[in-house]
């Protein structure tokens, strides 16, 4: 990218963020929204629970204790998130890890040693695949098999009818990039019983395990006792800054710690992330099931906007959220519903979508939706109404003559 490109670029990206801090009405509150400052009272809060945090919400308690000590290696508040996680996943022990993807390798790496298996079978769209440089493959030596290409997770007839050896089956859920979907919870017993049929382990990529609650109609043990391991992340769904944990048996996250050293993921002070991670089981955690009803709701409305308005084509996938978040296709390029969103936010202080992306043919684009605290006080009627103002603007843009990327 030369000068000028990357100048254009950062103007963009500059007029995107102020758009959508000056909101006064958003579903979800973005993390790249919000100025230092914010953050850093928002920590504040954390501790003293006496002002409100940068989302306007006030924490009933305090996180941890603001008189405790900083961390040195993972000791102090960071053993305290471990121990937090170990409890609400019911797990034996959990590891606390500066990045999933490292938790992830780690997790992989443990358990290709104990089965003497390097094959992992996993699904072509997860996170480990789509999103990890490969990592598992280039930096452990693993190698994957695939019990389906469908945009959806594998059937227990799928995994029992893959042709070779598996040592771990790993499991994303929800599957982010088919949709955040999810199995039925009987289709998820029996996914995990036929590897144990095939003598494999099961690992759950469970990044945004925490919003899976609603949909299995189970609670958080129940749902990872299925697996061997499970790795959260405490940024996704619960607002953190980063990090995320490996849970497992005691034996597992022991060796874990041994490699995350290895990995260099012993870092000397971790307590701002940690705090945060606190501060998202605290407060964000048991809010979580009401999210995910009202993103059904939300969806509904957007459906019967579209629908109004006569869009030739549009989705909303799954039909049905099966979480907080889901996905939302419109048949315009990416760069005017950018546009589109920018400007209903700059003009109304109101943002329904940020960024747009066309993984497909061209002039269909899709987004991610996240229904958060400030979505609940939406109701179907203000999401209709957002809706139409939103789809004002891109008949306007793409009326006009020479729009051709969406920086206005």
């Amino acid at each position: 990218m030369d000068g000028t490109a990357g100048g254009t670029e950062r103007a963009a990206r500059a007029r995107r963020l102020a758009a959508w801090h000056g909101a006064e009405r958003t579903l979800a509150r973005g993390p790249a929204e919000v100025r230092i400052a914010e953050r850093l009272a928002a920590l504040t809060t954390a501790l003293t629970a006496d002002t409100a945090s940068y989302d306007a919400l006030t924490a009933d308690t305090a996180s941890y204790d603001g008189d405790g000590w900083v961390d040195i290696y993972g000791d102090g508040i960071v053993e305290e998130l471990e121990r937090r996680v170990a409890e609400l996943l019911g797990m034996e022990a959990a590891a606390f890890f500066p990045t999933g993807t490292m938790a992830q390798q780690v997790a992989l790496r443990c358990w290709a040693g104990r089965t003497g298996s390097p094959v992992v079978a996993l699904h072509p769209l997860a996170h480990l695949d789509v999103h990890e440089r490969d990592a598992y493959l280039t930096v452990s030596g693993l190698r994957a098999v695939r019990p389906t290409s469908e945009p959806r997770p594998p059937t227990a007839e799928e995994i029992r009818g893959l042709d070779e050896p598996f040592g771990t089956l790993a499991l994303e859920l929800p599957l982010r990039d088919a949709g955040f979907v999810l199995p039925e919870w009987d289709e998820l017993v029996a996914a995990v019983a036929a590897a144990r049929e095939r003598d494999a382990v099961v690992h759950f990529d469970g990044a945004r395990l925490w919003e899976c609650t609603a949909h299995f109609g189970r609670e958080l043990p129940e749902i990872a006792a299925l697996a061997d391991s499970v790795y959260v992340s405490f940024y996704k769904s619960l607002g953190g800054l980063s990090g995320a944990a490996l849970a497992g048996p005691e034996t597992l996250v022991t060796e874990a710690r041994a490699w995350r050293h290895r990995y260099g993921g012993q870092l000397f002070q971790q307590w701002p992330v940690a705090l945060a991670a606190l501060d998202g089981l605290d407060r964000e955690l048991p809010r979580l099931p009401s999210y995910v009803a009202h993103a059904r709701v939300v969806a509904e409305a957007l459906r019967t906007a579209f629908t109004a308005a006569g869009v030739g084509w549009s989705r909303v996938h799954p039909e049905v959220p099966h979480t907080h978040q889901f996905q939302v296709w419109l048949p315009y390029p990416a760069a005017v519903l950018d546009e589109a969103g920018v400007r209903l936010a700059e003009e109304t202080r109101t943002v329904l979508f940020r960024r747009w992306r066309e993984p497909g043919p061209p002039g269909l684009a899709v987004t991610e939706l996240t229904v958060a605290s400030s979505a609940l006080e939406w109701t179907a009627d203000d999401v209709t109404a957002a809706a139409d103002a939103f789809l004002t603007r891109v008949r306007e843009l793409t009326e006009a003559p020479g729009l051709t990327d969406g920086n206005g």
